[in-house]
């Protein structure tokens, strides 16, 4: 396993950041099988390992808490908060009020002192920057976490809050976590750059596009409705294997798929290993949900794609290409119709 530095922390994390998302009832609820699954990358190198609280509702948590209890400070541990996590309407989101409630929370399920790398999960609109940055400051101060960041941010407030932070001397975010694959290379042309200026360091999720990347889904059979795609797909009501979108998508598939066989890798490890040749990129995550999917993660840890390779892939998919988001929650607000079109309209 190799290791990079966390933007300008001095911290070193593997290039395969552990994703838990997948641990508890979201995905995997045998916890003894998906503790064996960590203790296996933490033998394998990984020493970094992501989370959330809303992650089957603190379960993740629970498990990757149970998981470190020996091991902890060899790993550097980061979560995330922003959704809700409760009835309460105060149970969500950014303010000062929940992030000093549930960072107690996560410390609890995660059965340590300290969270290394604290992340607002998205951008929360309607909450002043500085009202977050200075609940961080105090949490940092408080040795409660070492370092603070966000999560699909978009460039503007990612430098909005690099401003603010200098303005008001408060803890600067470290690090961005962002949508980056094949499918969805946006962050290319603003998030990347701007997070290598400020020194950021940069964790990237759905490396795999959702499952897209693993060659699974090649004909409108392949979109059972226990697969991983298909069940968190429905959650927006919009997964239509026959739509022109998903057509395109499995023919870009088998378009890749040739490129990996020219290359002499599976798809899997040939879409994991691309999105570490950026240069801004410290560390992709990786969210196995059984051993299987975890072993063969593992296996292409060593993968560097060579230039012919590289070249290929920007010929079928150029840089800066979104051909679709997994997650429509990672679309800025001011892109909903609501904030596009004029009150007026509705009267």
């Amino acid at each position: 396993m190799k290791y990079r530095p966390l933007g300008h922390t001095g911290v070193m994390v593997s290039e395969y950041c552990l994703g838990a998302m997948m641990y508890g009832q979201m995905g995997n609820p045998d916890h003894d099988d998906c503790i064996r699954q960590i203790h296996a990358c933490l033998d394998a190198g990984i020493n970094f390992i992501d989370t959330a609280d809303v992650y089957s509702l603190g379960e993740s948590e629970e498990i990757v808490g149970k998981a470190l209890k020996d091991r902890r400070e060899n790993v550097v541990l980061a979560t995330k908060f922003y959704a809700p996590m409760g009835e309460d309407v105060n149970q969500l989101g950014a303010s000062r009020r929940w992030i000093m409630q549930e960072v107690e929370n996560s410390l609890r399920r995660l059965n340590t002192d300290y969270i290394d790398l604290y992340q607002v999960h998205r951008f929360p609109e309607g909450v002043d920057i500085a009202e977050t940055l200075s609940a961080f400051t105090d949490l940092q101060r408080q040795g409660k976490i070492r370092y603070a960041g966000s999560s699909e941010w978009p460039v503007d407030r990612i430098v909005e809050a690099r401003w603010v932070s200098e303005q008001q001397n408060l803890t600067p975010y470290r690090c961005e976590q962002a949508q980056y694959n094949l499918f969805t290379r946006r962050i290319e042309r603003e998030v990347l750059p701007a997070c290598a200026r400020y020194g950021m360091g940069v964790i990237l999720w759905s490396p795999l596009a959702g499952g897209w990347l693993t060659g699974r889904y090649r004909s409108s059979a392949d979109f059972t409705e226990e697969s991983r795609l298909v069940r968190f797909s429905q959650r927006w009501g919009r997964m239509d294997p026959e739509s022109a979108l998903n057509q395109r998508k499995m023919a870009l598939v088998e378009d890749l798929a040739q490129i990996a066989d020219a290359a002499g890798v599976s798809l899997t490890h040939l879409a994991v290993a691309w999105t570490l040749e950026h240069p801004a990129v410290t560390s992709t995550i990786i969210g196995p949900r059984t051993h299987e999917q975890l072993d063969d993660l593992l296996a292409g840890a060593d993968i560097v794609l060579d230039e012919d390779t590289l070249d290929a892939i920007d010929a079928l998919l150029p840089p800066g290409t979104n051909i679709n988001p997994t997650d429509p929650s990672s679309e800025p607000a001011a892109m909903s119709k609501d904030q596009r079109r004029r009150a007026s309209r509705a009267s």
